[in-house]
């Protein structure tokens, strides 16, 4: 007969619960980034890394020995690359059967996971592929009561055949396309023309489609978790994006401003609905844990529709559990890993929801490399504390493994990618910051702060150009080196 489960009341049941955990949790990834900080809250947990950003200097890291230079096309390859290293897979069966947590996985790394005993503490690849699809999720928002923009499902083969299914529906001529699966930067095609059609047609005649009217909009992304006790969610943020200091792909996600003041009054309670819903409905088609909800606000209106689920951990993993600790005195991801752990619990899930609403100034900017070069890296930025002083020169103040050891708005929390020995290249991740204020205006124009930061960041790095004899293989899609 089984021992019963361990019953947990409140939060600090839940607390004592998770810091004296010793069943081993592995954060797989590529860096610490998405769950950076989550070690301080959970015991048994360790960070699996491929990329040494703090140098060797974090005690709850560990990256297995490089024995050859590694072409990674994915973050499936590197999850893959890193389950599949003798040193770890040495390391898990050293230990009791423990769990695992990844940013993506596939049919692969569930079969690697499952030889050496580890559970994936994520919902089953399948069911996430099935999710991800633009025409699924719009399909269980509609079922939630979570509107999305005005729009119809259908194929087009001719701009003839896109116009019709747009009148059809009353969308009018000016038309946002989008296939099912992707990045919404590399699958979402505005057309308002034959013109337009024609130099988006190839990747998108023969699939199913999402059409809808093109809206004068704000886009923003909030953090959600669906649990046996409902969906809880996090802060508001809304998006940056495609500015060309930046990032050198037109449309790309290059940040997140959080603030309890950039959307009108009344807004974020309406986002914050909408995700709790929808996670919700989640939960009944069997996922359970953390997503991702991107969503727009009709600037016009006030209305605010869905955009797509992310049905995973992400890059507004960071400042969402930044604030629900900060903020609200315990990061969303715990509750992630109560619906995976063998424990019953139970919680005031309104007043756990209370504590997260209110909250101040923050933003991150993932930084990428715009010059079109592949060159050496000879010096490279220390993940860590940096400050900026009036003549707009940064210096480093000090090691730091969280981003909450941040103080005043003229300091921020670096966190490198790519270190001394490693290649840099056309858009390649050199790595993420995040600060207190805002880097974005009202009217979505980067602030000064945000370019001077960025150029500041950058300006650490020094490279040399390649000996001739040097080979070496950079991505030519974005995601094989989007590590965030």
């Amino acid at each position: 007969m089984s021992p019963e489960k361990e019953q947990l009341s409140g939060l600090t049941d839940i607390y004592r619960f998770l810091r004296s955990n010793r069943k081993p949790i592995y954060v797989i990834m590529p860096t610490p980034f998405n769950l950076m900080g989550l070690d301080q809250w959970v015991g048994g947990l360790e960070f699996v890394n491929y990329f040494d950003i703090f140098d060797g200097a974090h005690p709850r890291v560990f990256i297995p020995t490089l024995t050859e230079a590694q072409d990674f096309y994915s973050m499936e390859e590197v999850g893959n690359y890193l389950v599949n290293h003798p040193e770890f897979r040495d390391r898990v069966k050293s230990q009791e059967p423990g769990l695992a947590l990844f940013v993506q996985f596939d049919e692969k790394t569930e079969e690697l996971c499952k030889e050496i005993g580890l559970e994936i503490a994520l919902p089953s690849n399948e069911l996430r592929n099935r999710l991800d699809s633009k025409i699924e999720t719009t399909r269980l928002g509609n079922e939630a009561g979570v509107a999305s923009a005005p729009n119809i499902m259908g194929e087009a083969n001719t701009y003839g055949e896109l116009s019709k299914l747009a009148e059809r529906a009353g969308l009018g001529s000016d038309l946002v396309v989008q296939t099912p699966y992707g990045d919404s930067g590399r699958t979402t095609f505005f057309i308002k023309s034959e013109e337009d059609w024609k130099k988006f047609s190839s990747k998108i005649v023969g699939q199913q489609l999402k059409i809808m009217k093109r809206l004068n909009h704000l886009p923003g992304t909030i953090e959600g978790c669906a649990t046996r006790h409902g969906a809880l969610v996090g802060p508001v943020m809304t998006d940056i994006t495609g500015f060309e200091e930046i990032t050198p792909y037109k449309g790309g996600w290059c940040g997140n401003d959080i603030s309890p003041t950039i959307l009108p009054d009344g807004v974020p309670e309406k986002v914050r609905d909408m995700a709790r819903k929808f996670g919700d409905r989640l939960y009944e088609e069997g996922y359970k844990g953390v997503y991702c909800i991107d969503f727009l606000l009709d600037t016009d209106t006030n209305e605010v529709y869905l955009g797509e689920l992310n049905p995973r951990i992400s890059g507004a993993s960071p400042p969402t559990n930044l604030i629900t600790s900060t903020y609200g005195g315990c990061p969303l991801f715990l509750f992630h890993l109560l619906e995976y752990l063998d424990v019953d619990y139970q919680i005031d899930i309104e007043e756990v929801q209370s504590r997260w609403n209110h909250y101040d100034h923050w933003a991150q900017l993932i930084l990428k490399q715009t010059e079109d070069k592949v060159e050496l890296i000879t010096k490279a930025p220390q993940s860590g504390v940096w400050r900026m002083n009036e003549d707009d020169e940064i210096e480093f103040v000090r090691p730091s493994h969280n981003i909450n050891t941040i103080g005043h708005e003229d300091e921020a929390f670096y966190l490198r990618v790519y270190g001394v020995g490693e290649y840099c290249y056309h858009g390649a991740d050199l790595g993420c910051l995040l600060a207190r204020g805002r880097m974005q205006s009202d009217g979505r124009q980067l602030l000064d702060r945000a370019r001077k930061w960025n150029a500041a960041i950058k300006g650490e790095f020094k490279s040399v150009p390649l000996s001739p004899n040097t080979n070496v293989t950079v991505p030519t899609d974005i995601s094989a080196g989007k590590w965030f």
